[in-house]
């Protein structure tokens, strides 16, 4: 697994995200050096991104990024025929993107440092509900051989617990072949045991040569999650270092879209 840097664009084609969707609190998890939280933040969105990397090294995950993609673009040029060229034009267009979007974040967690939370599945340091959507991208899921059924089981509870919508994830196949995540629907049926229901939904985005779907979880009305699952941070204010604005306005307490 490495630090990628997708743009805001490419956010909203994998996960359908529409202006009604952005008008939530969200959560990108995990956020690795995506531009999506700075794209958000550009437009006015309440976004935040919660990944392990986001700690004492974290002024350098750009720079890392930047490396990441000058590597990648040997590789889409030597292997061109590997990947589907329907978002991206070709591998100049991949790069200058993922180039840009690697700018942006490291600009962006310069001047925003709130903004980007030190955390990692299945333990998020936030509280129960504390977003409305939470995308979740290219990590449970994309490496289903390296992460064992009982870490997506106890990750997809987390990304669960701290949702008060909904849960989107993208793609659906394992990264080294593309074939669906072998336990995808062991994993449907435990979460409906929640009271958790999900659907699967083709979407516009594609580059690796696996069928282009996201996974939706449909959270708000869920059943209390196991005891034996991360319980909800009780003190939001020592251990949230983002301010939970949607909890604070009356207005936001009602259903969702």
């Amino acid at each position: 697994m490495f630090v990628s840097a997708r743009s805001f664009e490419e956010y909203r084609a994998m996960f359908s995200l529409t202006d009604r969707d952005l008008s939530l609190r969200i959560l990108d998890c995990p956020g690795g050096a995506a531009g999506f939280v700075s794209g958000a933040g550009e437009r006015g969105i309440d976004a935040v991104a919660v990944d392990p990397v986001y700690g004492s090294d974290r002024e350098r995950l750009g720079e890392l990024a930047l490396k990441e993609n000058e590597h990648k673009h040997q590789e889409l040029l030597e292997r061109r025929e590997d990947f589907v060229w329907t978002w991206f034009d070709g591998p100049e267009q991949y790069t200058r993107s993922r180039s840009r979007a690697a700018r942006a974040f490291a600009a962006d967690i310069g001047k925003r440092p709130e903004r980007y939370v030190a955390g990692s599945l299945p333990r998020l340091p936030f509280a129960e509900r504390s977003f409305d959507l939470v995308l979740s991208s290219h990590l449970l899921f994309s490496y289903g051989r390296q992460l064992s059924e009982d870490f997506h089981r106890r990750s997809l509870l987390e990304l669960v617990r701290v949702s008060r919508w909904q849960v989107r994830l993208y793609p659906l196949f394992l990264h080294a072949d593309s074939r669906r995540y072998p336990a995808l629907d062991r994993m449907r049926a435990m979460l409906a045991g929640y009271g958790v229901t999900s659907r699967v939904e083709r979407v516009e985005y594609a580059f690796f040569r696996g069928e282009p779907e996201a996974l939706i979880l449909e959270c708000a009305e869920r059943s209390a999650l196991p005891k034996d699952e991360p319980e909800p941070v009780a003190d939001t204010g020592s251990h949230d270092p983002v301010r939970w604005r949607h909890l604070e306005s009356p207005a936001r307490s009602g259903g969702l879209p």
